[in-house]
């Protein structure tokens, strides 16, 4: 992991490179963007910022190593969260989150599994777990955390409410309980809350949980 971390070590000893790890993960992520991570070749981003894929192996062992460079620059830093009000500065937090994923959606498949890990990840973590009320123990620290960015990832790649929409119009009669909800939300509005309504719904769980134990 230490391509990761060494421009907080100090970086590499030696005369200076013509390229950085920065650029190099524009690159990667300028293809990223356009056309997916699956476009994203050692090949293809040595060719858009004109070098040889062998220059480029100077720099990152292979495309894994790549796209956690490209993961790490595309999070950038985390958002500034006051500590005064523990809820709405979880909530930006989540806000900050989705808008990376968003901007970016092949971060949700870059950042599964196992695979390095840089300071700017770690420091979206640690952002969270900072303002997080007194009352919680460790593993429960970690898994609000886990949970709320759960509940980001899983709203940003869902079915779009278009797609859902122009599927029940054609074959209403066979989900009556979707057809039904459609209809409510026609009269009583509420669409594409889903992720407010969710995150508000774990935060007040986890508020009643700190409140039994007080």
């Amino acid at each position: 992991m230490d391509f990761l971390w060494q421009e907080n070590s100090g970086g590499r000893r030696g005369p200076k490179k013509a390229l950085t790890l920065d650029a190099i993960a524009d690159a990667a992520i300028a293809v990223a963007d356009a056309e997916g991570l699956a476009a994203v070749s050692m090949q293809r981003v040595a060719l858009d910022v004109g070098y040889t894929k062998m220059a480029l192996y100077r720099y990152l062992p292979g495309k894994a190593e790549l796209v956690a460079v490209m993961l790490e620059r595309g999070m950038g830093s985390p958002p500034v969260l006051s500590a005064g009000d523990w809820r709405a500065a979880l909530t930006t937090w989540s806000e900050s989150l989705i808008s990376v994923f968003v901007a970016h959606p092949w971060a949700i498949e870059a950042s599964a599994g196992s695979r390095p890990v840089g300071p700017n990840e770690l420091g979206w973590m640690e952002a969270a777990l900072a303002v997080l009320p007194e009352g919680l123990t460790g593993a429960e620290r970690m898994d609000t955390v886990a949970v709320i960015a759960g509940q980001v990832r899983a709203l940003v790649v869902q079915p779009s409410e278009g797609g859902l929409i122009k599927a029940i119009t054609e074959h209403a009669a066979r989900f009556p309980a979707i057809s039904a909800a459609l209809a409510d939300m026609a009269v009583q509005g509420g669409h594409d809350q889903a992720f407010r309504f969710g995150l508000e719904r774990i935060l007040d769980g986890l508020e009643t949980l700190i409140t039994q134990r007080v």
